[in-house]
């Protein structure tokens, strides 16, 4: 069993009422054969698509289209895996490197505190302030 599944947008096809379809079926047939055309077909009073006349080459069965989904779907699925490994390598890249800077930090600190009395700099007590959240941790 044969599941159209159209290769054109339906913005590039043209829409006929069943009536008409009706008497030109030869036609359209042909033109989707010769041009690639796809004919959406309608009810009668109703703009709603019921049917589509396709190319040969634009119709594939179910199972093909089952087997592409799959296939698409495990695809997508291991990218899914790769990119979250990813982000927790650079999750874990960017601790290892925040630990490394507030360590280089701390070892600033201790030794400004060595050589300047703590709060007798009012630049450095700034300075200090505005690194009071890596110095916490």
């Amino acid at each position: 069993m044969a599941a159209p599944a159209l290769a054109h947008s339906i913005d590039q096809s043209r829409v006929l009422p069943l009536r008409e379809v009706r008497t030109r079926l030869t036609q359209l047939v042909a033109l989707a054969e010769l041009t690639d055309t796809v004919t959406v077909v309608t009810r009668d009073g109703d703009p709603r698509p019921v049917a589509a006349i396709v190319p040969a080459s634009a119709a594939r069965s179910v199972a093909q289209a089952r087997a592409d989904a799959e296939r698409v779907a495990a695809v997508s699925a291991g990218w899914a895996r790769r990119l979250d490994e990813l982000h927790q390598q650079g999750i874990r890249r960017h601790a290892a490197e925040m630990r490394a800077v507030t360590d280089a930090l701390a070892e600033a600190w201790a030794e400004l505190d060595r050589r300047v009395t703590p709060g007798s700099d009012p630049a450095l007590a700034r300075l200090r302030g505005a690194h009071a959240d890596l110095l916490r941790g």
